[in-house]
């Protein structure tokens, strides 16, 4: 290993504790980014070649063993860049931790991610994907991304406009080698409208006790929710909701609707658009906790989380998501879309 005071290099490094679905996986060189300003020193050092940013491998499913470098930020650092009378500008690095993010935000009494808290992963990954959970997505509180542009070959700030967010979307997907995130700024409320009416958050809010909630008391909300529904990645290795939701015509949803009433519709931003449930699709054609001799499984508190019981290889969750999605189009007529960067394969 070379260490160079900001950054240091790994040669043929292990991934498997780098990914939370833990499968066996080698780097040729693994990265290793403190200060964001060293960045391009470093990659010198690393070489021409492929680059894959992994935060910690929360959203990627490593079906082979990646080409060239894989580059690791660690700078973790949060602070409030302004104070105004209804916000606050807050940036932080691209190392730290998302859930740490929306617990320390809380803690300055700023609102708006308390929705999105306990998504694992790390705030340098979270414009990628866009994430969202219970009726928020990071992309609305996003300021600007601050990120190396390896085509350039220099420092850029991104706007939130310019960033393209859409459902579980970004510019950083459509462009995912180009754009290199060192750190992001959010502009976080001081008063913000709590959403209490999606996936039993007002059910859970009664179950606590809790009659006037403010944000923190909707972020224990949505702990409790997750930690029950869905499997603790240091227990059985997943990437959480391994597909997204598929978005429809809101005619071929009616048509669905008529044979299939019971399945859940979500609007969406289009009128012309409705968001069906990739989880009942998937339980109702029976993979709900399924487990293959290769240790790929269906969790079975969720239908939308592949898991590894252990032994699965990237190439064999992989299968198993092409055999779910195939199954789900022959019966629906609904093709399935895979949440997780991958790595090694196409879907």
């Amino acid at each position: 290993m070379t260490s160079t005071g900001p950054w240091w290099l790994a040669e043929n490094a292990s991934l498997q504790a780098l990914n939370t679905f833990h499968v066996t996986a080698h780097a040729p060189r693994l990265l290793h980014v403190a200060d964001p300003e060293a960045l391009p020193e470093a990659l010198a050092a690393a070489g021409d070649g492929p680059l894959l940013v992994l935060g910690s491998g929360s959203n990627v499913l490593l079906a082979a063993d990646p080409e060239g470098s894989v580059l690791c930020f660690e700078n973790r650092d949060i602070g409030i860049l302004e104070h105004r009378t209804d916000h606050a500008i807050v940036r932080a690095g691209a190392g730290t931790s998302w859930h740490e993010l929306v617990t320390w935000s809380l803690g300055e009494g700023l609102s708006g991610l308390e929705n999105l808290a306990l998504i694992p992963g790390t705030v340098g990954a979270a414009p990628i994907q866009n994430i969202g959970a219970y009726g928020a997505q990071v992309g609305e509180f996003i300021h600007l991304v601050e990120a190396w542009d390896t085509q350039a070959r220099g420092w850029v700030r991104l706007e939130r406009d310019a960033c393209r967010f859409g459902y579980r979307d970004s510019l950083f997907k459509h462009e995912p080698d180009r754009y290199l995130i060192t750190a992001v700024q959010l502009r976080l409320p001081l008063l913000h409208e709590l959403r209490l009416g999606y996936a039993g958050i007002g059910e859970e809010l009664q179950r606590m006790g809790v009659e006037l909630p403010v944000a923190a008391d909707v972020a224990n909300a949505v702990i409790a929710i997750r930690r029950r529904k869905l499997p603790d990645p240091d227990v059985l290795g997943n990437a959480g909701s391994f597909f997204k939701n598929p978005q429809l015509p809101a005619a071929q949803v009616e048509a669905l609707l008529q044979e299939h009433p019971a399945l859940p519709v979500f609007a969406t931003d289009d009128p012309g658009q409705r968001k069906v449930s990739a989880a009942w699709l998937i339980e109702a054609c029976g993979w709900k906790g399924h487990r293959a001799p290769s240790d790929a499984g269906v969790a079975p508190s969720h239908a939308l989380v592949l898991v590894n019981h252990g032994q699965a290889s990237g190439a064999d969750l992989l299968d198993l998501a092409r055999r779910i999605s195939a199954s789900v189009q022959e019966r629906f007529g609904v093709p399935l879309e895979p949440e997780p960067r991958l790595v090694g394969a196409r879907w």
